[in-house]
């Protein structure tokens, strides 16, 4: 009686330290690359505003409409600024030009396509915006110390990936990168010694003798 005890008592025991085991291999890193399985997701939104234009370009009302609509959109680095305009007049794209211009942006080329048809008599504005973000992080799913397959850990690149994506400042850059403007970096960051060097120095008209006299 005692030793069938005791069987069954050592069978429960093995049972038990097998289902322990095996619970423990469920949350093993199965990634084998370094790669992080948690990168940035750029998502992009358009935004759109139908204004009356004519021939001649676009009514003081109507810019002052624009002016306000682009100071509540809070435009900032990496925002696009499209016009869709059927009749293609040049006035109307100088005025838009112009508009934008007073908060530091400029109009791009090859609009996207939106839904709607744009009206006669009006041209559309679209402000396209994009925001990054890395789904999943942080990750704590791989919560086993046991790493049988040398695998890379869920929340392995969570936080450098994340802070990246916070910190772009156009986040479609994380797509495609940033396109040269013709411009070398040498020109640009000699600028600023070149204005200091043609500046005229501040003591060329001389100092004033002053004498400090004591004893009087």
């Amino acid at each position: 009686m005692r030793n069938s005890i005791t069987r069954k008592a050592l069978a429960g025991a093995l049972t038990l330290g097998l289902a322990l085991g095996l619970s423990g291999c469920g949350g093993m890193a199965k990634n084998r690359s370094l790669e992080s399985v948690h990168q940035a997701v750029v998502t992009t939104s358009n935004y759109t505003l139908d204004i009356a234009a004519g021939p001649g370009g676009v009514s003081i009302p109507e810019q002052r409409r624009l002016s306000g609509w682009f100071e509540a959109m809070d435009l900032k680095y990496g925002d696009r600024i499209y016009v869709d305009d059927p009749m293609k007049s040049l006035a109307t794209r100088g005025i838009v030009d112009a508009v934008a211009g007073r908060y530091g942006m400029m109009t791009s080329d090859d609009a996207p396509v939106t839904p709607g048809d744009v009206s006669p008599g009006t041209i559309r504005i679209i402000v396209t915006r994009s925001s990054a973000t890395v789904p999943g992080c942080p990750d704590w799913s791989t919560n086993s110390d046991t790493n049988l397959g040398n695998g890379t850990y869920g929340n392995y690149g969570c936080s450098v990936n994340s802070n990246m994506a916070a910190m772009v400042a156009d986040p479609s850059h994380l797509i495609h990168g940033a396109s040269g403007n013709g411009s070398t970096v040498v020109m640009s960051s000699t600028k600023a010694i070149d204005s200091y060097r043609t500046a005229p120095p501040t003591g060329e008209k001389g100092l004033k003798d002053n004498t400090t006299q004591t004893g009087k």
